[in-house]
């Protein structure tokens, strides 16, 4: 055995990346039991922070490399949590007290204007869970309870996490995110928060569950906010559309991208290749008449692998 492989085997098993994080199954009501609590569901990107002895590696749910776009939470992180621990929690950014996707977006698309980026508008990282103490030892096996309560117990490695909701005019950008048991509580954050701070929705665990990779072990009740949208375009073609774009009308009568669905199912795209149609031509001009840019530009698309403008 080699030497490596020894200090591993001594010290126990190590949680190396990427990790596929524990996820939630949609359910059509908020679950009610002794053993559940329940969390606000941040409207951001979820983040498993690794701090390495060398620094922080911040991985998205995919498995992806997100430390480049988020300097300002590396630091945060490097400098409140001693090496070995791993984390897990979402990444969002904060406008008016409110979250704010489209900045979050925006840090993948910004280069050279990164710095000052993170500096206007920076980044918040809501801790709800840790998959290794600051010593390096895995604890999924724990219970929930147990996970949470280690955040809280180990005032040197996490002497800048705290229980807070939001950080605006704050110089720590970590926070563990609030949970309760209190469905008085879980209402007001559905019928309040949802609008005031722009969570989705709230996430209910139990708190004697282990943590499980990639399993939809915790439950997620979404709010649901109807308004109508514009399908101003597809991804695609219009014979074979993959996602649909969708758009909302300004003040000023102007249609504004907002986003893109999901990828469509084979029933879905067959519908919609029966009725979709191609942009108009003005008369004699040859030109096409539409808001948009052909094609997008890849801000808008919020890619994160080497974005590219989006047909």
């Amino acid at each position: 055995m080699s030497p490596a492989r020894r200090t591993e085997a001594a010290a126990g098993p190590v949680l190396r990346r990427p990790v596929a994080p524990m996820l939630a199954a949609p359910v059509d009501e908020v679950p009610e039991g002794p053993e559940l609590v329940h969390e606000p569901k941040w409207d951001g990107w979820r983040a498993i922070a690794f701090r390495d002895a060398d620094g922080v590696y911040l991985q998205s749910r995919a498995g992806r490399n997100l430390t480049t776009y988020f300097p300002d939470i590396s630091r945060a992180v490097r400098a409140a949590i001693a090496p070995g621990a791993v984390l897990d929690g979402e990444l969002i950014v904060l406008q008016g007290g409110r979250t704010n996707f489209a900045q979050l977006q925006r840090r993948v698309t910004a280069g050279r204007d990164l710095l000052r980026l993170a500096r206007e508008c920076p980044a918040h990282y809501v801790l709800f869970d840790l998959l290794a103490d600051p010593d390096g030892q895995v604890i999924l096996d724990r219970e929930l309870s147990q996970r949470r309560e280690e955040q809280r117990s180990v005032p040197q490695a996490y002497a800048r996490v705290r229980c807070a909701v939001l950080l605006a005019g704050a110089p720590a950008q970590l926070t563990l995110t609030p949970q309760t048991a209190d469905m008085r509580q879980v209402a007001d954050w559905l019928t309040h928060w949802t609008v005031a701070t722009g969570i989705e929705g709230v996430v209910n665990k139990r708190t004697t569950g282990r943590y499980e990779p990639g399993r939809r072990g915790w439950c997620k009740y979404r709010t649901r906010i109807t308004t109508e949208a514009i399908v101003g375009g597809v991804t695609g073609s219009i014979r074979e559309p993959d996602t649909l774009l969708l758009g909302r009308f300004d003040r000023r009568g102007t249609l504004r991208y907002t986003g893109r669905t999901h990828p469509l199912n084979p029933t879905q795209r067959a519908e919609l290749a029966a009725i979709l149609s191609p942009v108009r031509a003005l008369p004699r001009r040859g030109a096409t008449v539409h808001p948009w840019p052909q094609p997008l530009p890849p801000s808008w698309s919020g890619q994160l692998d080497q974005p590219e403008p989006l047909p």
